[in-house]
């Protein structure tokens, strides 16, 4: 039999027993962690440095964290384990229900000694955890949000899975928002120095600065107007788009929404309610109607005559989230596209069933407006909408 290592003879069974149980709520929350990890992490508490948790916390944040999602959990999951603060959000971020066994919560909030580690042991093989008996699963290797964030919006039964997203579409908007306001473009002058592009220029002359590179930010923002379809076919995906709406007015000053069905709705007046509840309250008085047939072209047909020229300027992208289904001519769908492409500088159309496996756009309406639109992308979970902000910043 092999001797046991140095650093583990350093050790005592129960700061080994605490290590084991953070490694493994680590990995719970989708950390990714092998054996030279762990070994180096053992080495770690064996060492002077690890006086108390406040001196080895950096060493083993730079140890576990590997991705962006693990730097922003490490902290929240390291005071829950060593330090017991904030341990009924870190089990949330678990994705395991919020009640959980006696023999998880003592592991998550640092087991005191041997025993406390086998009952751990105990509750991670599944022998009488709550999660076998129930059906419900741990959603293992990541977290809430990332769960929610790959989910179809159409398989969010769960209420609190539903409101969490309805939550994380609007952060989501009011964040693209805050990050494309920031970026700035190059120019010859300016307010502030753009000293990255200016280093790099001076490559060419040795690093010496030669020409000094500004920035200004953009003259004219980005206009977005979204048009959202209500009809029935969507309606497993209006919820979470009109809360993703509402962050996008609430941040996008230079923003307007629609709703559309047999007829086109103006909403904005009512998603600029700082009470996102109170904001679809309203909505849903004023669109009555929804959840029956769609007429893509006639709701088209009301927005390039009575809304466009106050809506649409040279940087505006008209961003329209259909499943293209029309019960009317797709000629006249057709014709409305090709007037509002004239307009506007993009059309994006965000199709939720292009998230569907084998999905192809067959719908004549669907098949007519494909000629104009600059984006055809999905739009049926959190991840999908995150990926236009890219987009966005290039107009």
């Amino acid at each position: 039999m092999s001797a046991m290592p140095k650093a583990e003879q350093d050790l005592g069974d129960m700061m080994r027993a605490r290590l084991s149980g953070f490694v493994r709520t680590l990995r719970d929350n989708g950390f990714v962690l092998g054996l030279s990890e762990v070994r180096d992490a053992l080495a770690v508490l064996a060492s002077p440095v690890a006086a108390g948790p406040s001196r080895f916390r950096p060493a083993l944040r730079s140890l576990f964290c590997s991705r962006h999602s693990d730097w922003v959990q490490f902290d929240e999951i390291f005071d829950a384990f060593w330090l017991r603060r904030g341990m009924k959000s870190a089990t949330r971020m678990s994705g395991a229900p919020q009640k959980t066994p006696d023999g998880v919560q003592a592991a998550a909030t640092g087991a005191r000694g041997l025993a406390s580690q086998q009952q751990a042991d105990h509750v991670q093989r599944g022998e009488g955890t709550e999660t076998v008996e129930t059906g419900q699963t741990r959603r293992e290797g990541a977290s809430r949000a990332d769960f929610l964030g790959k989910t179809d919006f159409r398989h969010l039964t769960d209420p609190d899975d539903l409101a969490e997203a309805h939550r994380l579409a609007e952060r989501l908007a009011v964040s693209m928002r805050a990050r494309m306001t920031r970026r700035m473009r190059a120019r010859a002058r300016g307010q502030r120095l753009d000293l990255r592009r200016t280093i790099h220029k001076s490559i060419a002359n040795g690093g010496t600065p030669m020409q000094l590179v500004f920035r200004k930010r953009r003259e004219k923002p980005l206009r977005l107007v979204v048009l959202l379809d209500g009809s029935g076919s969507m309606s497993l995906y209006s919820a979470v788009f009109l809360r993703f709406m509402h962050g996008v007015l609430d941040a996008f000053r230079e923003a307007e929404a629609f709703l559309f069905h047999t007829r086109l709705v103006h909403i904005s007046p009512a998603l600029r309610e700082r009470d996102p509840e109170r904001a679809v309250q309203r909505m849903a008085l004023m669109g009555q109607g929804t959840g029956g047939g769609t007429r893509i072209g006639e709701s088209l047909a009301t927005f390039n005559r009575w809304h466009a020229k106050r809506c649409i300027h040279s940087r505006t992208c008209v961003m329209i989230v259909s499943d293209g289904y029309d019960t009317g001519p797709a000629e006249r769908l057709g014709e409305e596209m090709q007037a509002l492409r004239r307009r506007c500088r993009r059309i994006a159309w965000l199709n939720p069933m292009i998230g569907w496996r084998d999905y192809a756009p067959e719908a004549a309406g669907m098949k007519a407006a494909l000629p104009f639109i600059d984006l055809f992308a999905p739009a049926h979970n959190l991840e999908s909408l995150e990926a236009l902000e890219p987009y966005l910043a290039r107009i």
